[in-house]
């Protein structure tokens, strides 16, 4: 136990920026002279309709969206977008494109399965345990969308760039990565991101999609399982995740105001990342379990010699003030989440640790 705070590497909720809880915990019993807390208003209340406008706005204004792309804050995390979308983008003579790079891609795949909607599985890293991201796949050309998962947190792999799919829009689970780098949109048709690990607290989903893939998307569904719902009421068709949606905005106005915008945040992230995985190449005692060109800027998974040994790294680093380097239970080792709120003060405590316990447990 500690009555101070600690350096943060949890994958997922994950670490927010001092500033947006400090702003939070300053007006959470009075949030703008309201008299009320953020968690009592009326999601009808002018209050939350400027919040919600402006989380959109400013999520626009840092992916460089136009009028084409809608924002919708919707529940039920990512997980339920693996439904939604063949659900709503499928028929019966459709059929689309999956890359499987590990757990969450595969949990997509399975929502198409249980549908039973046409799809094609036309690359996967499966074959060296999703330590890599394929490179030179072959698109289908009648595919209704291709869809990938821009970074995985278990195996700490990473799309550092998007491939050429002929035109076909891409849908994108984003949960680990979005906001952290720029983004040419032209090529996304839908990307989607739960936003617990990169963007608020979890319970909300933040969904972006392009106009044309809105208009084909099948209305004959339940409502609170169309797209056109959320877009035809912005966002507010029932009752949405409000503390959700207002830390997203503040997240995103710190991103925007006091990191500069995507362009600094993408460079402040790499930096963080080469300083952890320059350290770990240098050492013969830690090993990264990703191919080079396809590591993560956002997670970093990493051995020790032995199993034993991790377990004490994790203790001993807890005891330390480093929180949440254990990796995922299903692969174990160790994994350090850099998201963007990790500071490079966090990275620096970190290195040093690594360095103290590689010298006494040789």
């Amino acid at each position: 136990m500690t009555d101070q705070r600690i350096f943060n590497f949890n994958a997922g909720p994950a670490a927010l920026p001092l500033q947006v809880l400090e702003e939070i915990q300053s007006s959470f019993l009075n949030f703008n002279h309201s008299g009320m807390s953020i968690t009592e208003i009326s999601h009808r209340s002018s209050y939350f309709d400027k919040i919600i406008n402006d989380a959109a706005d400013r999520a626009k204004r840092l992916l460089k969206l136009d009028d084409r792309f809608h924002v919708l804050f919707m529940q039920g995390g990512a997980s339920l977008q693996f439904a939604m979308i063949p659900m709503n983008f499928l028929s019966d003579s459709d059929s689309a494109d999956y890359v499987n790079t590990g757990t969450w891609s595969t949990k997509a795949i399975k929502e198409a399965k249980i549908q039973n909607k046409f799809h094609s599985v036309v690359a996967s890293s499966e074959d060296k345990d999703f330590s890599y991201i394929p490179k030179d796949i072959e698109f289908s050309k009648n595919a209704r969308y291709v869809h990938l998962t821009s970074n995985n947190t278990i195996k700490g792999t990473q799309f550092r760039e998007f491939p050429d799919t002929n035109g076909v829009p891409i849908v994108c689970d984003m949960s680990s990565d979005i906001f952290s780098r720029c983004l040419d949109m032209e090529k996304f048709g839908l990307i989607y991101a739960g936003a617990q690990k990169n963007l608020g607290p979890s319970g909300t989903c933040m969904v972006i999609i392009r106009q044309d893939m809105l208009d084909m998307a099948n209305e004959n569904l339940p409502s609170m399982l169309k797209y056109s719902t959320y877009s035809s009421k912005n966002s507010m068709y029932n009752t949405p995740p409000c503390f959700g949606v207002y830390t997203i905005d503040l997240v995103l106005k710190w991103i925007e105001e006091e990191m500069g915008g995507l362009e600094k945040m993408e460079e402040y992230n790499i930096k963080k990342a080469d300083l952890l995985y320059d350290f770990i190449d240098s050492s013969s005692y830690y090993s990264t379990t990703a191919e080079q060109y396809s590591r993560s800027l956002m997670n970093v998974t990493f051995r020790l010699p032995s199993g034993e040994l991790e377990q004490k790294f994790v203790a001993s680093a807890t005891e330390k003030g480093l929180g949440g380097l254990k990796g995922h239970r299903s692969v174990g080792g160790c994994r350090a989440s850099i998201y963007n709120a990790a500071t490079m003060e966090g990275i620096n405590a970190l290195i040093q640790f690594m360095e103290s316990f590689e010298k006494e447990n040789k």
